[in-house]
């Protein structure tokens, strides 16, 4: 039984799960659940498996789901537990919610509140942020582009050598690039590539994020040192891995 304190609501939410694990585990009695809200700063959810036990928390920014949506999410998060395929219908059902723009506000403003972002200057050893976005909005975008806030990471990384949190209004590059072995070009190319994710928002459509749309895209390839860039980072980022890993 699920035990959420709810009264009612418990008691739906019970039913909801028990019908999942009886769909997905036929020959078994369901197991006892617990279920609760927690004040997760995205839209996350987790199921787990303990002594026999299973607890669920759902993200806060979901407690007024409405029923169809939580009886999706529950057969989302069973079909994970037992790896099984998502069915479907509880896919578009539980996405048409999670994706909607209320939500994402919500979410979004949680983000800003209480997430953590780590912010260290834009001025680097070698190369300038700042400077270096302000010629690029003039060259490329007419000097039309707000400028967000642009920082150097706080660690060398080589997986990721830059991104922008649209949440936080910030662009990070990789602190890896910033030394006198980098080509400016490729700099440029870096914070290029994060500066078109502000020219080209996100695009959410049937439960889906798009990040790099077509016309992203071609926009990237009008760098005037792309292929250049391309291949610079294709050819050293065994160097760049090697460097991050160093103490």
């Amino acid at each position: 039984m699920i035990n959420t304190n709810e009264g009612k609501e418990s008691e739906k939410l019970a039913e909801f799960y028990q019908e999942a694990f009886r769909v997905y585990d036929r020959d078994r009695e369901p197991p006892q659940v617990e279920v609760s809200f927690y004040p997760y700063i995205g839209i996350n959810h987790t199921i787990r498996i303990r002594n026999g036990r299973v607890y669920v928390r759902i993200a806060e920014v979901c407690r007024q789901m409405p029923d169809d949506g939580q009886r999706a999410l529950a057969f989302i998060l069973v079909a994970k537990l037992y790896r099984r395929r998502v069915p479907k219908r509880a896919r578009d059902v539980y996405s048409g919610y999670a994706t909607n723009a209320e939500i994402r506000d919500r979410a979004a403003a949680n983000k800003r509140v209480r997430g953590r972002k780590i912010v260290t200057t834009d001025k680097g050893e070698f190369f300038d942020l700042a400077a270096i976005f302000d010629r690029l909005n003039a060259e490329y975008f007419d000097g039309a582009l707000p400028k967000p806030t642009l920082t150097w990471s706080a660690r060398k990384t080589y997986r990721i050598l830059g991104h922008h949190d649209a949440t936080h209004d910030t662009i990070v590059v990789s602190r890896s690039l910033d030394s006198k072995d980098t080509p400016k070009f490729v700099v440029d190319y870096i914070v290029f590539h994060e500066m078109l994710h502000i020219h080209h928002p996100t695009i959410h459509h049937n439960g889906r994020r798009y990040n790099h749309t077509a016309a992203f895209r071609a926009d990237e390839e009008k760098f005037d040192h792309f292929e250049a860039a391309e291949k610079w980072i294709e050819q050293n980022v065994r160097r760049l891995k090697r460097n991050a890993k160093k103490k």
